[in-house]
């Protein structure tokens, strides 16, 4: 442990698995002070049980309640808020426009914004008085989807270019107070990520895929199939001290994929 987040007080939407989960177990290792946002009731009882005294809300991060929630609920326990972090997200399975159905195209649109999109304003917005009293930092979770193509489908990749425009605008409305920045991971093992439910995809797993592990590296140039574990120091850098000088930027842990010929 390097102590990179001693003194930090942070909170991290949707983290009962997946990268989010491995941001918990990261920035706890690094000393900070964490509480969580989570829907599933099962992996909040989890987190509890697995860290004990961790601040768990559980509730829908679409909703501007549950977001007001888990900062209220971070402040009681830490006495403040300094860093979010949020990794919500459901994916389409790599459905172009030719295959999605028209009678479902805006029920789909719809959920799939909601969850990708709206859960970081939310998130964001609840969050900011506290951010903006403790010169704060915001971390929203972007996809190789917002920079090269064919790492989603049509709805899924409009959702992280949404994001990555969030990053851009925000960094620059809220500087000098908080500083807002991204991070960009290609695909990611052990991860609970599922697909839309007005698609009837929302028992599908991502990460259920056959052969998942060696198609993610041999897709990169540096043949690492990648898991939040990875994925969760850039989150611990963004975080810390060490980027006080960085918003609007992304961190791209995604195995190289940006230079692959």
């Amino acid at each position: 442990m390097s102590h990179w987040l001693d003194g930090r007080r942070a909170l991290v939407i949707g983290a009962g698995s997946g990268i989010g989960r491995a941001v918990v177990d990261a920035f706890l290792a690094e000393g900070a002070r964490v509480a969580v946002l989570e829907r599933d009731e099962s992996k909040c009882a989890k987190l509890s049980a697995e860290c004990p005294g961790l601040p768990v809300v559980t509730g829908d991060a679409t909703t501007r309640e549950a977001n007001e929630a888990a900062v209220d609920a971070t402040v009681r326990a830490h006495g403040g808020l300094d860093v979010l972090v949020n990794c919500v997200g459901v994916f389409d399975f790599y459905q172009g426009i030719g295959d999605l159905p028209a009678e479902r195209l805006d029920e789909a649109f719809d959920e799939i914004f909601r969850v990708n999109v709206k859960t970081h304003l939310h998130s964001v917005k609840a969050a900011l008085p506290q951010l903006r009293s403790n010169h704060g930092s915001v971390i929203l979770t972007e996809s190789t989807s917002a920079y090269y193509p064919g790492r989603g489908g049509v709805l899924y990749v409009a959702t992280k270019f949404a994001v990555r425009g969030l990053v851009t605008a925000m960094a620059n409305e809220l500087a000098p107070d908080v500083r807002v920045n991204g991070v960009a991971p290609g695909g990611t093992l052990n991860t609970d990520l599922r697909g839309l439910g007005s698609l009837g995809l929302d028992a599908k797993r991502l990460d259920d895929t056959p052969g998942r592990e060696a198609e993610l590296a041999g897709r990169v140039p540096l043949k690492v199939a990648l898991s939040g574990a990875d994925h969760a120091w850039s989150y611990v850098f963004l975080a810390s001290e060490r980027a006080r000088g960085i918003t609007g930027g992304v961190v791209h842990p995604d195995g190289g994929i940006g230079v692959k010929a």
